[in-house]
C-alpha cells in the first residue's frame, strides 16, 4: 500500500500525517489494535481527519477487515 497517495485526507489531516517521519508512519500503521482479531494489526483502506486537535486514522483491519482507528494525539 502506497502511504504517499492519500486521497481521503482532509488538507489539516494531510499536513499533520505528512510532518510525521516515513519510518514512523509506517510504525503507526502497523501498529492497530483490532477489538475483533484481539492483538495488533496494519490498518488498511483509511481516512484522516483532525478531531479535538489529534489526527484521527479511520479503515479497515488488514485480517479480518473490520473497522480500526488509530488516534495520534496532536
Amino acid at each position: 500500500m502506497a502511504v504517499e497517495n492519500l486521497p481521503d485526507f482532509t488538507r489539516p489531516a494531510r499536513q499533520r500525517w505528512e510532518s510525521i517521519p516515513a519510518d514512523i508512519r509506517q510504525r503507526l500503521l502497523a501498529n492497530v489494535w483490532c477489538g475483533q482479531c484481539r492483538h495488533e494489526v496494519t490498518i488498511t483502506n483509511f481516512t484522516g481527519t483532525i478531531k479535538g486537535g489529534d489526527l484521527l486514522l479511520v479503515g479497515k483491519c488488514a485480517e479480518c477487515h473490520g473497522d480500526v482507528a488509530r488516534v495520534i494525539e496532536g
